[in-house]
């Protein structure tokens, strides 16, 4: 507000110099000089003062980013497994980062261009009604005819047409991800046309909607552009003071403080109108990012009860996605201390869903899951996180160095673990050839590939020793060394561990002590291996089929199909 008063002196003072230099008799040089400092001061204020708040406000602005930032990646952080996968990736981006961003102007830049759109014209009103009422009134026409253009900008057309190109663009951002994120499988596979398709009909769609918004828009921002525009308002005033001046009833000298003044009253109204799209942008970006922070996250126990031991059972567990069908039906399980359940079936039949129901990614719709006695849902996350750890088949890695990958559930950790869990992982050779080893980052200097990334998450699980481990085929990716090494370090920590493996591998599902059998969703068979087999039924079926298909990969290269017969 005070830098907004202050830059109206050196327009005053060219006003007082006008008078000064065109009033007869001899010139008062002291008066010009003082008016002169007095316009420089007032200049020099307004820098001051519209730096410092400009400065506050960016520095406020970076706050509430950081803030809405921080809040969603904890909320993301809580929410359902489920409902990322009702979301694509590049609207969850565009909340995220584009619509972060977007509340810049509001915060930093809206509040000095509000408080010059009302304090400016105010005073120089006053200012200008000391000097003549009626030409103040004639210098206002601009202003009133630019207002009253400003309710056709926001019709219900106008927000659902910003509505509609708001939603074009998260099209566009998320068509991106996807073809970037599969164009290896679109270059293999020839199908760079059909998801080019993709991509250009989103861009299509979205010119379309920006073309509908700008035709909605173009006259009404026209308008007003054209009623606050410098020469317009100049027009107005000389027509209406000349008219005064011919008349006798303004002085030629009083004309002067219009011509400069009545500019100032227009140029902030310019300034919000050009502001309005951001604010409005803002508005929408808000209401976005509200909807993410309002999603339901797993609700937490007022009071967290502590698992005795770490038997888990899963009693009635029903589970279907939102508007989906059910993928686990009535499933009961115990999962003993000490022992590998291997968890087999075709694809589709919910191996992946049970998983993941016991670091409670969800909630089951009907029955419970129980680790040490006490539901899950009884448990803080902390206690259950300390006690499941889980490697997945979909590895992700942060962009951190190798060794705070591998200690990411231990932060505190020694090199000397690290480096035990990594050997146990048969990863510690690899990571010792990378740059800056254990220290080197991943993207920059360490580019892993994909078992070499599911390793480090194995490293990871190990060094966490967690007396619940899940294992989601979490060797797919591993060679058959590897892979050996890994049942080697299960079998070492193994101990009155409860470990739970999904598996395709013969020799994985010959080590389990269980193995449960899953079609359609429900439990079909139980048991040791060597039992199911014995029955010769669906598990005997199963396993066949893997015994020819490793058969089929290995007799190109050595004419043998061997396998590990289970216990």
């Amino acid at each position: 507000m005070i830098g907004a008063v202050a830059g109206l002196a050196p327009l005053l003072a060219v006003v007082e110099l006008g008078r000064t230099l065109l009033s007869p008799g001899p010139i008062d040089h002291d008066h010009v000089w003082t008016v002169v400092i007095a316009g420089a001061v007032g200049l020099f204020v307004r820098l001051v003062f519209t730096a410092a708040s400009s400065g506050i406000g960016h520095v406020i602005d970076g706050q509430v980013q950081l803030t809405l930032r921080r809040q969603l990646a904890a909320r993301l952080g809580r929410v359902p497994i489920g409902w990322f996968s009702r979301r694509r990736t590049g609207e969850l981006a565009k909340v995220v980062g584009e619509d972060v961003s977007a509340v810049h102007p509001f915060i930093a830049h809206a509040p000095g261009e509000l408080v010059s759109a009302f304090v400016v014209p105010l005073v120089s009103l006053v200012y200008l009604f000391t000097v003549d009422w009626r030409l103040t009134l004639i210098t206002l026409v601009p202003v009133v005819m630019a207002m009253a253009l400003v309710p056709l900008l926001m019709l219900p057309a106008r927000t659902r047409e910003q509505e509609e190109f708001d939603a074009a663009m998260g099209r566009i951002a998320s068509s991106v991800v996807e073809f970037v994120q599969g164009i290896s499988v679109v270059k293999a596979f020839g199908g760079s046309e059909r998801a080019h398709r993709s991509f250009l009909s989103a861009a299509d769609d979205f010119v379309s909607v920006f073309f509908r918004w700008v035709r909605g828009m173009s006259v009404v921002a026209a308008g007003m552009q054209l009623v606050l525009s410098p020469p317009f308002v100049l027009l107005v005033v000389l027509i209406g003071g000349t008219a005064l001046i011919i008349s006798g009833g303004l002085a030629p000298a009083d004309l002067l403080p219009f011509l400069l003044l009545g500019l100032g009253l227009t140029a902030p109204v310019a300034a919000l109108g050009h502001g309005f799209d951001d604010l409005q942008a803002a508005r929408r970006a808000v209401g976005r990012i509200k909807e993410v922070l309002e999603v339901r996250s797993l609700p937490e126990p007022a009071h967290p009860v502590a698992p005795q031991g770490h038997r888990v059972e899963l009693r009635g567990v029903r589970f279907a996605y939102e508007g989906g069908h059910e993928v686990l039906r009535g499933i009961d399980l115990t999962l003993e201390p000490g022992t590998v359940t291997a968890i087999v079936g075709p694809s589709g039949s919910g191996k992946s869903t049970l998983v993941q129901l016991l670091p409670r990614f969800f909630d089951p719709d009907h029955g419970s899951v129980v680790l040490g006695g006490v539901d899950l849902r009884e448990l803080g996350s902390q206690e259950l996180y300390r006690t499941v750890s889980f490697v997945f088949q979909d590895v992700r890695l942060l962009r951190a160095s190798v060794a705070d990958n591998i200690a990411l559930a231990v932060p505190h950790a020694g090199l000397d673990d690290v480096m035990r869990a990594a050997r146990l992982a048969n990863i510690h050779d690899r990571i010792v050839e990378l740059p800056r080893g254990y220290q080197s980052v991943i993207g920059e200097d360490a580019r892993l590939s994909g078992g070499e990334a599911q390793r480090i998450s194995i490293a990871r699980a190990l060094l966490a020793d967690a007396p619940v481990l899940v294992l989601d085929e979490a060797t797919a990716f591993a060679d058959p060394q590897t892979e050996q090494a890994v049942r080697r370090a299960l079998a070492t920590l193994g101990g009155d561990r409860t470990i739970v493996v999904i598996a395709h591998r013969l020799e994985t599902i010959a080590d389990a002590d269980t193995v449960v059998m899953l079609e359609n969703g429900s439990i079909v068979e139980r048991g040791r291996p060597a039992e199911l087999l014995a029955h010769n039924e669906k598990f005997a079926a199963f396993w066949q089929s893997h015994r020819s298909a490793a058969a089929d990969e290995t007799e190109p290269r050595s004419g043998v199909a061997r396998g590990d017969e289970p216990r």
